[in-house]
Parts: structure tokens; sequence; C-alpha cells
């Protein structure tokens, strides 16, 4: 204890190199050396004196000796995660002392800086990734999906689409992880295409008018790409994300089924109408034509577009029987072929308009598929 005093009284003259080195002797000894409990005592009370001096580098060589044990008094990590950032660093990096809570709390209430030393820790646990998520800006972000130890959970993943979705280095690597929901995907995509629709140079070549209607078809297409994609237990969290966003319109209901995105399409079919699962599956595959129909009605589809959807879902099922070609192109073709000249109703033009435009599609992408090959063959 006399010794500690003398400490205390040589500290207040000494210099600032000097006081640095004593700092860590003494946060060394404490972890490394055996004391008897008074002299562990007066050693903690020291080195909390030494952070309130004036000069970083005393604190920073306090902070160097014994950030990285689990023996350090937990009270002075805590005091040293809080300071100025090249000092706090080693305490927010790798103190194990710090809890969940302490993280969190740290990441809530800090600066962009500890929010990047936190992002950076080894190992991340879930909580503290969702607080990251939560508030964390694109630098401390980027920082936490680089790290191949942050237990990101998949909510904490669209969270992060949702807030910064328009960065696109978050926006690529979110893309490649695997456990990314598909609602999040479907974010991703959306941000992609209000990003291409936001292009000056884009505007000038195409027309804002135009680019707008290619983007909202290409990020339609994306999206039922993606439907047909999932996991079952993602539908309904997909579905009932794209119908909160507004965008199970006919137009997308009706290229997923004409897509054969069969269980994508109940999924939607069953959100919309509040039936069950096993009634809506059944009526898609048996049901008889006016079952099919009230059950489209049911799900808000006035009588001439459900008209046309009852026609498309008998052709699946011809086409699902049969398997022969591409049910894209068989389905289309043939709606084509009984409505093309089906009235003049806004609703349905725009709706045979979109089935035309897959149908060309599918087209064009056969005979590329053809050209390929005959290519191959005379090769």
């Amino acid at each position: 204890m006399v010794i500690v005093e003398a400490f205390l009284r040589w500290v207040e003259t000494a210099k600032s190199g000097d006081r640095a080195r004593a700092a860590s002797a003494l946060g060394r000894a404490y972890l490394q050396s055996e004391m008897q409990p008074e002299e562990r005592k007066a050693a903690e009370m020291a080195m909390t004196f030494l952070l309130d001096d004036p000069s970083p580098k005393v604190r920073l060589s306090l902070a160097e000796a014994i950030a990285w044990s689990g023996e350090a008094p937990r009270s002075l990590i805590l005091a040293l995660a809080e300071d100025q950032p090249e000092i706090a660093c080693h305490a927010v990096t790798c103190s194990p002392l710090l809890t969940d809570a302490d993280l969190v709390d740290l990441a809530g209430r800090g600066s962009d800086v500890t929010r990047m030393l936190i992002a950076a820790r080894s190992t991340v646990s879930r909580a503290v990734c969702a607080a990251l998520a939560e508030v964390g800006g694109e630098e401390d972000v980027l920082c936490l999906l680089e790290n191949d130890g942050a237990a990101i959970a998949p909510h904490s993943l669209k969270r992060i689409a949702e807030r910064l979705g328009d960065c696109c280095d978050i926006r690529n690597l979110l893309l490649d992880r695997d456990n990314l929901p598909a609602d999040a995907r479907q974010l991703l995509t959306q941000h992609v295409s209000d990003a291409l629709v936001a292009l000056p140079l884009a505007q000038a070549a195409i027309g804002i008018n135009r680019l707008q209607r290619i983007s909202r078809e290409a990020t339609q297409s994306a999206v039922v790409s993606i439907a047909g994609e999932i996991q079952p237990r993602e539908i309904d969290d997909l579905v009932e994300h794209l119908r909160v966003h507004g965008h199970l319109t006919p137009s997308f209901l009706m290229h997923a089924l004409c897509s054969g995105k069969v269980d994508f399409f109940a999924g939607a079919v069953v959100n919309l109408t509040g039936c069950s699962e096993k009634r809506v599956r059944s009526i898609l595959a048996t049901g008889r034509m006016h079952a099919v129909r009230a059950l489209y009605e049911t799900a808000g589809l006035t009588r001439e577009i459900s008209t046309i959807f009852v026609e498309a879902t008998l052709l699946w099922r011809d086409a699902s029987r049969k398997a022969s070609g591409t049910m894209l192109s068989t389905i289309c073709g043939r709606l084509l072929e009984r409505f093309r000249h089906h009235g003049a109703h806004d609703a349905v033009k725009e709706l045979l308009d979109m089935v035309e435009k897959l149908h060309i599609a599918e087209q064009r992408q056969s005979a590329r598929a053809y050209a390929s090959q005959a290519a191959l063959v005379a090769a």
C-alpha cells in the first residue's frame, strides 16, 4: 500500500512518457504478478486514478497492457471503451469482459468509429449485429458484413437492406449471402431499379416514362425469378412483403402463374383471400371453372380479369400434365389466341400486353438456344 501511495505522489510530477511506462508496468504487474489482496486492490485504485491522466499516452499504455485480459478490472475496461478512439479501440475490439449488453449500449450511444470497432471484433453475436443493423452507418455495416465472425440473423440482413440497400457495396455483400431472406432480395432489386431510373444519362437516352416502364418490368421479372427459387418457409413472408408494398398486382400474379411458380402463386392467393392453403391448392389443382373464378374474385380480381386467370389456370393444369415445351410459352401463346380480341377494358389490355411481352421474350430465348445448339452441331 505504501508503494502505491508513493507511486501516486510520483505521478503528480513525472513526465508524460515516464507516466505512460509506469502505467504499462502497473497493468502488466496486476495481470501477471502474484499480489496479496490488499496489493491488488491498491493497484486497481492506482490504475483507476490513471484514467484521469491528462495525457492520452498514459491511458493508451494502460489500455494496451490490460484490454486483452479477462482478468482486468471490468470498471477500467468500460471506462477505456469510451475514451478517445485510439485508446478505446483496444478495449472495444478485443476485451472479453464486454458483454452483449455493453456492446449494444456502446453501439447505440457511441460514434461511427465506436460502431466500426464493435463490428470488427473477432466474434459479434446476433444481438450486437441486430443493434448495428439498426443504427449503423454505411462504413460500420460494411465492416460487419465483411466480418466472418459476425453472426448476422436473416431479420438483421433485411433491416440492413431496408436502411442501406441503396449503397452499391452493401447491396453486393448482401446478395452474396445464402441466408438473405427473399423479401430482402426483393428490396435490393427495387433499390437497383430506383438507382437506374434516377440516372440522368439513362433518363436523357431513354426518356423517363419509358425508363420507368422498363424498370418496373425488369423488377417484376426479377421478383418472379426469386419467387421460384425460395424455400417454402419463405413464401409467406415474401408474399406479405409484396402485398404491403403494393406489388401483388394482377400483372405480377399472372406473370408468376404463367411462369409456373405455382407454390408462390398459391401463397399469394391464400394471402389475398384468407382461405386455407389446403382449400386454395385444391381449387387451383382440380376445381371447376366457376370455383376457380370465385376464388380469384374473392382475391379482389374483377370479372373481366378473373376470366383470363381462370383460363391461365386451366392451361397451366394442361401444360403441367403434358410437360411438353416450355410452360411459359405454351400458356402465354394460348392466352393470346383466346383473348387477343377480348374487348377494350384497360385492365384487360394491360394484362394481355404483359402476357405478350412474356411470350415474345420466351420466343427470343428459344431462338437463342436453338441457334446455339445448331452452332455446336455444325462445329
